[in-house]
């Protein structure tokens, strides 16, 4: 439960503090005296995002801090999972700094916004006057009944399978236009391919083919030169072979003489069988030099198809065509495979609607089972609340389209008076019934959810007199099992909390702050006879404040 709040430097307040326990607290003030920045305060520790314009001195920070007593409420794995410090009183601070920066944090460990909004979650409920029209909202009766159900982990896994789903069926429309437009350019890809596998693409094959053209092309020349270059080496008296053999005759003479000389004569022995094997070499290439038109052709007409689909691609090497090819084959095969592939996929897409309908089956039968229980314990506290011919009905319907929680359209419908139409909630109800109605709902919802402290603002909003004084028992009997805090402006329920604090507002030197204090004894009676009776307090008021505080 909430064990203390403090405020600093928040839009009208500039230093607040308040101690508070358990049961049933009430707080009252003037309209337009600060509850709503209070809450507003407290909302900053749920995780709402902070606002900078609500600093009050824009040179220092605003601080809001609320001390929780979490000892028996079973919060160390949430703690865990959110790789926080668990502290059986655990204190959440929010800093919102001149330079409009805002910081969170948890027994003082650094947090961000959604480990707050996780945590508040289970530490704090506060029902603002808004909130009594979500009565109507299909989601907020929703969460009531799967509350009631205790759905939690249920709802978590039809979600996770429902975002699951909603991939795959992302992923077979990609599929469809996949295919879809792979179809429109299949017949072209196909020819693009085939022409491309026809060329029997193999990597340095273009620089084969040009060189083969090039001896092709120039046999007459190739065998006057060989021819030439063989006759140079091997003619018989003035042929480079003969020449060095003369010259290695004359250094063997004089080899003996000197190591130099030795050394110069093998030299020329080497060159001579080097120049021994390029003859050989000379007079093979010489034999294989042949014309052959037919071979040119083929190879000419080879080279034109690889110049021609380089062209046709806007590519320079054989290499690039290779990698189109390859892509070509991919695109071919995404149009030839495509029906394969939408099949494994519908199929994927079958089972997994399949294991949403168990979750949602099992969903409505929660659903279901809580619902009758849920009317008559709704019924009886309306009835204590004035409003003894009010009967509501629930519809709960198996659809077979997947919603976000399910597969149940849900109603809940009111007949006010006996013998009425039963019509929406929000339609059939007025303004104080609503404000019933949602007490009836939240006393309920506290006993199933054993929400340590729950704030009300203003939920007595279009009643008075002896309803009034009803739901302040309602109040009064929730605050046996929880912290119940709420502002109101009814002396009867006023009258009915364990506690009192007034919110005021006070002229300082330059400005118009708002503070709180604590109302006890007379300051408690003086404060209800003015909500009874006015400013002007009378003796009958005072009177009237002593009795309902009694």
């Amino acid at each position: 439960m909430l064990t203390s709040l403090s405020i600093k430097n928040y839009a009208l307040i500039e230093d607040i503090q308040m101690d508070l326990q358990s049961g049933f607290t009430i707080i009252t003030g003037e309209t337009g005296a600060g509850k709503s920045i209070m809450l507003g305060a407290l909302s900053l520790l749920l995780g709402k995002r902070a606002d900078y314009s609500a600093i009050r001195d824009k040179e220092k920070k605003c601080v809001i801090e609320g001390s929780f007593n979490i000892s028996s409420y079973h919060l160390q794995d949430l703690f865990a999972e959110e790789d926080l410090d668990f502290e059986a009183q655990t204190i959440i601070r929010r800093e919102i700094l001149p330079s409009g920066k805002s910081r969170a944090f948890i027994n003082d460990t650094p947090a961000n916004l959604s480990s707050l909004q996780v945590l508040g979650e289970r530490l704090l409920d506060i029902h603002s006057q808004h909130e009594t029209l979500s009565l109507g909202d299909n989601d907020y009766q929703f969460l009531v009944i799967d509350s009631l159900a205790a759905n939690a982990s249920r709802l978590k896994q039809y979600q996770a399978e429902m975002q699951q789903l909603k991939g795959l069926q992302k992923q077979l429309q990609q599929l469809r236009e996949e295919q879809a437009q792979a179809t429109k350019e299949y017949d072209y890809n196909l020819f693009l391919l085939t022409e491309l596998q026809q060329a029997k693409l193999v990597t340095g094959m273009q620089e084969e083919l040009e060189e083969r053209y090039e001896e092709l092309s120039n046999v007459e020349q190739l065998t006057d030169q060989l021819g030439s270059a063989v006759n140079h080496i091997q003619q018989e008296e003035i042929g480079a072979a003969a020449a060095l053999r003369e010259a290695k005759n004359n250094l063997q003479r004089i080899s003996g003489i000197s190591g130099n000389y030795q050394q110069l004569f093998e030299r020329l022995q080497s060159v001579n069988i080097e120049l021994d094997d390029i003859a050989l070499e000379l007079e093979s290439a010489l034999d294989k030099v042949e014309a052959n038109p037919a071979e040119l052709e083929q190879v000419n007409a080879r080279l034109q198809v690889l110049y021609n689909l380089q062209k046709k691609h806007a590519v320079a090497t054989v290499e690039e065509l290779i990698q189109i090819e390859e892509e070509l084959v991919k695109k071919v095969a995404v149009s030839e495979n495509a029906e394969e592939e939408i099949t494994r996929s519908e199929k994927a897409i079958s089972e997994k609607k399949e294991a949403l309908r168990k979750i949602a089956t099992n969903l409505h039968a929660a659903r279901k089972s809580v619902i009758p229980k849920f009317v008559k314990e709704i019924e009886s506290i309306l009835a204590d609340l004035g409003m003894p011919n009010a009967t509501l009905k629930i519809e709960l319907e198996q659809q077979k389209d997947f919603f976000h929680n399910g597969h149940d359209k849900l109603n809940w419908l009111l007949a006010a008076n006996k013998g009425g139409s039963y019509n929406d909630i929000k339609k059939a109800a007025s303004g104080g019934e609503l404000s019933r109605i949602m007490l009836a709902v939240k006393s309920i919802l506290a006993t199933y959810s054993k929400l340590p402290t729950i704030i009300f603002d203003e939920i007595d909003t279009g009643v008075s007199g002896d309803i009034a004084q009803k739901m302040a028992g309602i109040l009064q009997k929730m605050g046996k099992n929880m912290q119940v805090l709420a502002i109101t402006h009814l002396p009867q329920i006023a009258g009915k909390g364990d506690r009192h604090f007034k919110i005021y507002k006070e002229d300082a030197v330059h400005s118009t702050i708002t503070n709180i204090k604590e109302l006890k004894g007379e300051e408690r009676v003086e404060e209800l006879a003015m909500m009874l009776g006015g400013k002007n307090i009378s003796d009958s008021a005072v009177a009237h404040a002593k009795a309902l505080l009694n």
